[in-house]
């Protein structure tokens, strides 16, 4: 198994990281900040984004000049017949009263009964169902994509079943999965921190969260059937087109308790890594910015006792450490120990005892075989995605999960993106540390050769994420608002484009339904000369939202994706709960797309098209 492989020999020191899936899905539902949809088509003077194409390395390539029109009602939606509009219309409307959203649930399981499934199911096709599902199973979303792609627009398969749990239901498993048997012993008595330790208030994770789907913890074949889930939608990805996108969750595939503690030890290796740098004076600058002094280094370390001195000495004599007399991040990252249980990679310093300690007191064999369960799970599904030809996108979570997340995507991305861009990692940019998350691996990607792959966002849990902090006392991960979070959104995304105009080798998608944050994307693709031809910037959007935007983009020759969710109707309620939720801000702070969608009709009645077929 490569990844388990490379994950034994490699993770002793690793980086933690508060990291940031439209993934996830998801989508930048929220943003930092103000209680407003930030993700939302955003009301703006409507002009047209030129984007002056002009291929790097072609000399006398002819300058093209394409323009792209966000208003264009008829470019947006002439895939749509019109009753597809009309459905729109009425979908959008209903999300704009209050009662209908926060009782959806119940009403919902109300007309189930009334009407009876038959009629439910029907009814739910010809609303909300067809406005944001694709279809029941791989087959029946194959007429749906090849339709979206025959006018430009391509897909990231998203199976949308989860469980319909009570909170009461959701808390316990969420307990029962993240609290290890030595936590259950020691009564409290342990080195973890609250913020990476399960709180039963918290416990239920789909709270204060309307964008991104929740997995929770039953056992082993519950991961494993979800597993078969993920590897069904890759083979239904690489089936329906020829340059697919899959989406994935990784707390679906495993004991959250693991992804808890790999999280605590890669945030305390870094944070050692800042006290190091704090005593050589370095503090307060960029993470990539920070190098130790090798001498004052091995030092410090032969002072704090974390290890011997001839221990010390054998670390830095590796190839690439030590010519320049100074160590970075990135060199400490690579400061290894074999160890061939993978408990024993979750190691802490501490300071105060100078002596590698293990997070907890034991691992019991079957907490041990879950470990390297979930590290299977993954390398099987990264192998499939390359054997299948599909794009493998890792969702974003919550902060006291990602750093753990974030770190077994970056081997994944290791292992498999040396040829060409497969797994993408998701960076939400409301958090404070985006910025040093995407540059660190940026830089990582740089000095090992291998592509690089980031889908932005501006994050999914910030509601839930603030209450945590707060209730349980640690810094609040978020950005403070949301111009603050538009900033890093927009820095990080120039970040990635700069690489990709000095180095073909970065890739980015634009996970956005902001429209000023598109157009921004598009002027700086101009004045670097991006063509959209090349296949390194990507747009996302979720399925039945700103076609306005996504359509255009594509029919203009941009790579563009729908997040595309299927599954059973009675399996996908939870996620339509979501979007009727997550559409009520979104259609109450913008008129903007049912005007448009009002406008298209209009135009076609006037030209007698009533019976308007999309034709492709």
């Amino acid at each position: 198994n490569p990844l388990i492989a490379v994950l034994s020999f490699r993770i002793c020191l690793f980086h933690g990281r508060f990291r940031s899936t439209v993934a996830s899905t998801q989508r930048d539902e929220v943003e930092g900040g103000k209680e407003k949809q930030v993700d939302e088509c955003t009301v703006v003077k409507a002009v047209q984004a030129d984007l002056i194409i002009q291929p790097k390395n072609t000399t006398d390539a002819q300058t093209q000049k394409i323009e792209i029109d966000f208003d264009n009602t008829h470019e947006a939606y002439k895939s749509k017949d019109n009753i597809e509009l009309l459905r729109s219309l009425l979908v959008f409307k209903l999300c704009t009263f209050d009662f209908l959203v926060d009782k959806n649930k119940e009403l919902m399981d109300l007309s189930k009964k009334v009407f009876g499934q038959r009629l439910f199911e029907r009814l739910m096709k010809m609303t909300f169902y067809g406005q944001f599902v694709a279809g029941e199973d791989h087959n029946s979303i194959k007429p749906l994509i090849h339709k979206n792609q025959a006018f430009g627009v391509g897909s990231v398969l998203d199976y949308s079943v989860e469980e319909d749990l009570t909170q009461e239901e959701a808390e316990k498993k969420e307990m029962d999965a993240c609290v290890s048997e030595a936590e259950k012993e020691s009564q409290g008595v342990d080195h973890r921190e609250k913020k990476y330790k399960a709180h039963r208030q918290f416990g239920d994770r789909r709270g204060g969260v309307v964008s991104a789907r929740t997995y929770f913890y039953a056992d082993e074949a519950k991961c494993d059937n979800q597993m078969e889930t993920f590897l069904n939608c890759i083979k239904a990805s690489g089936g329906a087109s020829v340059d697919g996108f899959s989406a994935i969750k990784m707390t679906a595939l495993g004991r959250p308790q693991f992804l808890l503690q790999f999280s605590e030890v890669l945030v305390k290796w870094r944070r050692f890594f800042n006290l190091l740098a704090a005593q050589q004076g370095k503090s307060g600058m960029d993470a990539l910015e920070q190098k130790l002094e090798l001498e004052q280094l091995k030092e410090s370390l032969t002072q704090l006792g974390v290890g011997n001195k001839d221990d010390i000495e054998n670390w830095f004599t590796g190839e690439k450490l030590g010519p320049s007399g100074t160590i970075d991040l990135l060199d400490w990252n690579s400061l290894i120990n074999d160890r061939t249980s993978i408990s024993n990679l979750l190691v802490i310093p501490n300071v105060e005892t100078g002596q590698l300690e293990p997070l907890l007191r034991k691992f019991t064999v079957e907490e041990e075989k879950q470990m390297k369960r979930m590290l299977q799970r993954v390398d099987v599904l990264a192998k499939h995605a390359v054997e299948n030809g599909v794009r493998l996108m890792v969702d974003a979570e919550q902060t006291y999960f990602q750093p753990a997340i974030s770190r077994l995507t970056l081997e994944m991305q290791r292992i498999f993106n040396r040829e060409k861009p497969i797994i993408f990692n998701t960076y939400q940019c409301y958090l404070k540390e985006a910025y040093d998350n995407v540059s660190v691996d940026m830089e990582l990607s740089r000095r090992e050769g291998w592509y690089f792959g980031a889908k932005l966002v501006r994050g999914a849990y910030m509601y839930q994420e603030r209450s945590r902090a707060e209730e349980i006392g640690y810094e609040d991960p978020i950005n403070p608002d949301y111009e603050a979070t538009n900033r890093m959104y927009h820095k990080c995304l120039e970040f990635v484009l700069e690489e990709i105009n000095h180095n073909r080798k970065a890739n980015v998608m634009v996970a956005s339904h902001n429209e000023d944050t598109v157009k921004f994307t598009l002027e700086k693709m101009n004045q670097m000369g991006l063509s959209p031809t090349e296949n390194k910037v990507y747009f996302g959007q979720l399925l039945g939202m700103c076609d306005q935007i996504s359509f255009p983009l594509g029919q203009a020759g941009f790579p563009v994706y729908k997040y595309v969710p299927y599954g059973p109707v009675n399996e996908v309620i939870p996620y339509l709960s979501r979007r009727a939720l997550e559409n009520r801000g979104f259609m109450k702070g913008s008129q903007r797309e049912r005007s448009l969608l009002w406008k298209e009709l209009k135009r076609r009645l006037l030209n007698g098209q009533i019976l308007y077929k999309p034709v492709y």
